[in-house]
């Protein structure tokens, strides 16, 4: 029986068939891989206020991505669905009493740079927030630099519609080869309001349109959450603040930067399935706990998706958006005020 601890260790495939890709292609899709040289960076916790130090190592093939905190006896908790300990507001893991908080921006860097094993040590319980994007992760790793490893990776695919709907809430999983994303977000009360991202997730769409979004919250909600123990680290420097006319502390790097931020999210949350995934993923008022639902629904119906080879081909559909276009800010909808 599939479940989410097999995952990882199933999407390590082997096989041949006379429909041979190209070997760069191939390899550069279906090998595993990890950074070249350990990295390092520090900063405070969005959410805790405090200052953590982390630093990223290389892993064995197979390993698969691995927190290590080294303040709690050097607890490692691994990044897969089967650790999810909360979804409030960030993507919290945790095994027993260790946890490790707001992974989603190193984690979606680690996804899009094609990265399977990792150690990523913290002395701390959650994940440096920095300036609130990928970017900074993305950097970190890229100056690492990646390594391939001679172990074979397999690719998810969706091959039938996997709808969840709740209420006001909805996704739709379709296949299509390679990640897509159409993303809406609708919040009321601040100038976020209602926006719209179509987008095809590759590495140079990634880091030119997704992975510069911030994190950001309304302003109505601030004090709401440094009452319940959050945010207790956020800054001008690293979240954006949004009032009924517009950002009120900092100037936007992007018209619709929150809906980009939540695409950034929800392929950081596609990590924990332990696979690279190939999908149209249809996503209104999504968020954390609505990408968990996703990834546990898929696990739980093998029937919906297939695993890809090195040496497969998919079904070709409509025609990607060029991997040269930037993320498209769609008519419609009203981009909130500058």
């Amino acid at each position: 029986m599939l479940n989410h601890r097999s995952m990882a260790k199933r999407a390590n495939g082997t096989g041949r068939s006379p429909y041979q890709r190209p070997n760069d292609t191939r390899d550069r899709l279906f090998r595993q891989q990890t950074i070249r040289r350990p990295t390092a960076i520090s900063g405070v916790g969005i959410h805790t206020g405090r200052e953590t130090n982390l630093r990223i190592l290389p892993a064995p093939p197979g390993a698969g991505i691995c927190f290590r905190r080294t303040d709690a006896g050097n607890i490692e908790v691994p990044a897969d669905l089967g650790s999810v300990s909360s979804l409030e507001l960030a993507t919290t893991l945790g095994r027993d009493d260790v946890t490790v908080s707001t992974v989603e921006h190193l984690l979606a860097a680690v996804y899009i740079l094609g990265l399977d094993n990792l150690v990523v040590e913290m002395d701390g319980p959650e994940v440096p927030i920095l300036d609130g994007s990928a970017m900074p992760y993305l950097l970190l790793l890229q100056a690492a630099g990646v390594r391939p490893q001679n172990a074979n990776r397999q690719i998810l695919a969706i091959t039938s519609v996997v709808e969840i709907d709740r209420g006001d809430k909805w996704l739709r999983a379709s296949p299509y080869p390679g990640l897509r994303l159409d993303y809406t977000i609708d919040f009321e009360g601040c100038a976020v309001g209602r926006q719209r991202l179509q987008i095809d997730v590759d590495t140079r769409s990634f880091e030119r349109g997704l992975a510069p979004a911030r994190t950001f919250c309304r302003q109505m909600d601030v004090e709401q959450m440094q009452r319940a123990g959050l945010g207790l680290g956020g800054s001008v420097d690293n979240c954006i603040v949004f009032d009924e006319h517009g950002a009120v502390n900092t100037d936007l790097r992007f018209v619709d930067e929150p809906v980009r931020h939540k695409a950034l999210d929800a392929v950081g949350d596609f990590t924990l399935l332990g696979a690279p995934i190939w999908g149209h993923f249809e996503i209104l008022r999504g968020g954390h706990q609505l990408h968990y639902e996703l990834l546990g629904e898929l696990v739980a119906n093998p029937r919906s998706w297939t695993w890809m080879r090195g040496d497969e081909l998919p079904p070709q559909t409509d025609r990607p958006l060029g991997s040269d276009q930037p993320a498209t800010w769609l008519p419609g909808f009203a981009a909130p005020s500058p």
